[in-house]
């Protein structure tokens, strides 16, 4: 598998992201091209129109064509790779398909989209069936859109467009969750996630059930679980959230938090204090230092639903970054 693929899904439904336009979906909507959920398949499953398939899928062609689905980034940025996943699409998966981006700011309409300069990012290549199709992209603009063309026609699962975040300053206030995978942050590094990843944590909502969480196997030592974060931005903390609703018999039982500039040396910004089960922890924090990364200590193992840490990025950081991933393929 490449590794552009453990890297965030930017078209996820699950960060806001969604299908803007497609020129045909009459077997299937195109909307399942971004659920986060893995796609399904029960056979001889039958609607009036067919074989009942979790994906996009289109018509056969009659005459020469191609098919489009235009999906909206929930989380602009830099795309490393795309994931056109074939999965249950046996005799009826597109031979070629091809992806490009575009960066706009606002909300075009369809039609504007359809009229605008897109930039291509894998060209007309072959896929294919039931299968998972990785492809690297190497521009390393920031985008807003990206455009899925099937030829000439046939059923794509997911895409799945992974890459880096790049939020626009513009659209931030001057103290948010600098902590959101949604405004660029990343888990870098954790001591176990055996029942549920720490990416959960940065996640935006609420958690809906436990499996929406960290959680770690029971440890039977004297050490305890951690996870490392790269924040949005380099920034001073001012208010930590430790979430562990739907956790109840295996919340864990403290937890603490400390900062690092370097990855090195780290400094505390919320000392160890006790946890309660199925609870929001909000605690009001003042280190003084601005911090790169956090890690999140855990007593001794267990679960946490969401990680919010709310504080104010340095001063241009958040330009310098939308400014240098800007570029021709920005609509101003």
């Amino acid at each position: 598998m490449e590794d552009f693929a453990t890297l965030p899904d930017l078209a996820s439904r699950a960060l806001g992201g969604g299908v803007v336009h497609a020129n045909d979906e009459f077997f299937a909507a195109a909307d399942h091209l971004v659920l986060p959920q893995p796609p399904v398949f029960a056979p001889r499953t039958f609607d009036h129109k067919g074989q009942v398939y979790d994906g996009w899928e289109t018509r056969r062609r009659r005459e020469p064509g191609e098919d489009v689905a235009i999906v909206r980034l929930g989380a602009p940025g830099v795309i490393r790779g795309v994931d056109i996943d074939t999965a249950f699409f046996t005799g009826n998966y597109p031979p070629h398909a091809e992806v490009a981006g575009l960066a706009v700011d606002g909300y075009p309409s369809p039609a504007d989209l359809a009229a605008a300069d897109w930039i291509p990012l894998v060209p007309k290549s072959p896929l294919r069936g039931d299968s998972r199709n990785l492809f690297t992209v190497t521009d390393t603009r920031r985008f807003t859109h990206v455009r899925l063309t099937i030829h000439p026609d046939g059923g794509v699962a997911r895409l799945r467009v992974h890459g880096t975040v790049v939020p626009d300053p513009r659209l931030l206030p001057e103290v948010f969750d600098v902590a959101a995978l949604a405004h660029g942050a990343q888990v870098t590094g954790c001591s176990d996630m055996f029942y549920g990843h720490p990416g959960h944590m940065l996640m935006p909502g609420l958690a809906q059930h436990m499996g929406d969480g960290w959680e770690t196997s029971r440890r039977r030592d004297d050490a305890n679980d951690w996870v490392t974060v790269r924040l949005a931005a380099p920034a001073e903390i001012l208010l930590a959230d430790l979430d562990t609703t739907h956790f109840k018999g295996n919340a864990p039982g403290a937890a603490g938090l400390r900062g690092s500039e370097d990855g090195q040396e780290w400094f505390d910004i919320l000392p160890r204090v006790a946890l309660r089960p199925d609870t929001p922890h909000r605690f009001p924090v003042r280190p003084g230092r601005v911090a790169t990364h956090v890690r999140l200590d855990i007593y001794p193992d267990g679960g946490m639903a969401r990680l919010r840490l709310h504080g104010r990025p340095a001063a241009g950081y958040l330009d310098d970054q939308f400014r240098r991933h800007s570029g021709d393929g920005e609509s101003r």
